[in-house]
């Protein structure tokens, strides 16, 4: 269950990271450096996400 407890940490943190780009682009005043960080995060998380359910996935079958 550990596979399953590290995943549910990332959705965590992605949720977290998708409210703080929101509020991100809502701010005119937030740096476009900024943003950019935060949508690559989100994405690396994204894909870590993917990664760890298809693991989970071929080692169910």
């Amino acid at each position: 269950m550990a596979l399953q407890a590290h995943l549910v940490e990332l959705e965590r943190k992605h949720k977290v990271l998708e409210t703080e780009l929101h509020e991100a682009l809502v701010h005119l005043s937030t740096d476009d450096l900024r943003i950019v960080e935060l949508k690559r995060r989100k994405l690396v998380l994204k894909d870590q996400i993917e990664r760890l359910k298809q693991a989970a996935s071929e080692t169910l079958h």
